[in-house]
């Protein structure tokens, strides 16, 4: 899988505990990477990264910490680093938006120079956001070459982010001094809706409807309406993984912008994707009422990741049936019966890719 590439590999993780970042690390463990992840403290009252119950080299150490930083990296010499840590909610960006772009912007400078600094350091992937893109609410997706932008403050801290990515990469990891100057890559990744379990985040939609469904609440849904690409968190870390792989590899045509997003089939309303839910476990109550004085946020967003499907040979795997099931299912069993189904979803995606002979699953 993935070429071998990652099997006793030094990988380092910012934001392993959260949520994407708690799938990725587990991945790479089944992968045989030895993994050191680097986070602030676990907030939620649940957590999957402390639910999985991994011994992997944890820090716990703030981005913007460039001293701290730097004694990590000395002392595990990444070969391969995934920068995932941010500050990821867009109204809590409009209640502290000094803090998110300083997060956001500044932590993946010093991310980034960290990287610079530690010679064992092969390939980066960054992950920024679909929301990077400057909105212009098309009813086509994105493609990787469109101007960066951003209404709210977290979008815009996206956009701000990809402008750094770019710097450095032009800068210090240029691709045409690749294996005379420099032996680094740096590329990064741009994903649409992430859902699955073991998010439990403030003021998402997917977290707030299982707590919701969990405690036999009701959940209001704001912005019913929007449009949103939905799909599982398993899709978009494969093409992380896959471009990680390649860069490791020295292929210098990867080390770009890449877009990792669902097929039209996906992109469905924020209306729709809790009605998908609530199919899946019957404790979903449901209503429908956006708030008055809700902050703006994008009404149509889509990726075109035509560029990842024809030069990454990347494409989505599940259903948006097969998502919203995976991802309800999750959370019914755990609040249910304490069962944890990470493991158990990571094997069913691994199989249905390997049906459809992907690439990475080679």
């Amino acid at each position: 899988m993935f070429n071998s590439v990652y099997a006793g590999r030094r990988v380092l993780v910012t934001g392993h505990t959260g949520f994407k970042g708690s799938w990725l690390v587990y991945w790479l463990q089944k992968l045989g990477a030895e993994v050191c992840g680097v986070a602030l403290p676990m907030p939620e009252a649940h957590n999957h990264f402390a639910l999985l119950d991994m011994k992997i080299r944890s820090e716990r150490c703030d981005i913007r910490d460039s001293a701290g930083l730097r004694r990590i990296f000395d002392d595990f010499q990444p070969e391969i680093v995934f920068h995932l840590a941010a500050q990821p909610l867009v109204r809590l960006s409009y209640r502290e938006p000094v803090e998110t772009f300083d997060c956001n912007v500044m932590g993946t400078v010093r991310v980034l120079d960290a990287c610079r600094s530690t010679p064992s350091v092969r390939a980066i992937v960054a992950i920024s956001s679909d929301k990077c893109y400057e909105n212009r609410e098309w009813v086509w997706g994105y493609r990787e070459s469109e101007p960066m932008g951003g209404y709210d403050p977290y979008s815009a801290s996206k956009g701000c982010t990809e402008l750094v990515i770019s710097s450095y990469r032009r800068s210090f990891f240029n691709n045409a001094d690749y294996g005379v100057r420099h032996h680094t890559l740096l590329a990064s990744g741009r994903a649409g809706n992430v859902i699955g379990g073991g998010d439990w985040a403030t003021d998402r939609l997917v977290p707030d409807i299982m707590k919701a469904a969990a405690a036999g609440k009701e959940v209001e849904i704001r912005s019913p309406e929007a449009t949103r690409p939905w799909q599982h968190v398993l899709e978009p870390l494969s093409g992380y993984l896959a471009l990680g792989g390649k860069l490791w590899e020295g292929d210098t045509r990867f080390a770009e912008g890449w877009n990792f997003g669902p097929a039209d089939d996906g992109v469905i309303t924020v209306k729709d994707a809790a009605a998908a839910l609530s199919r899946e476990w019957g404790a979903i109550q449901i209503s429908l009422k956006p708030p008055k004085d809700a902050p703006h946020e994008a009404t149509l967003l889509r990726l075109d990741c035509t560029k990842a499907r024809s030069e990454l040979f990347w494409h989505g795997t599940w259903s948006p049936a097969e998502t919203f099931a995976h991802t309800a299912g999750w959370y019914r069993d755990f609040y249910r019966a304490g069962k944890i189904n990470t493991e158990q979803d990571l094997n069913d995606y691994i199989n249905s890719a390997e049906k459809e002979n992907l690439e990475w699953t080679k």
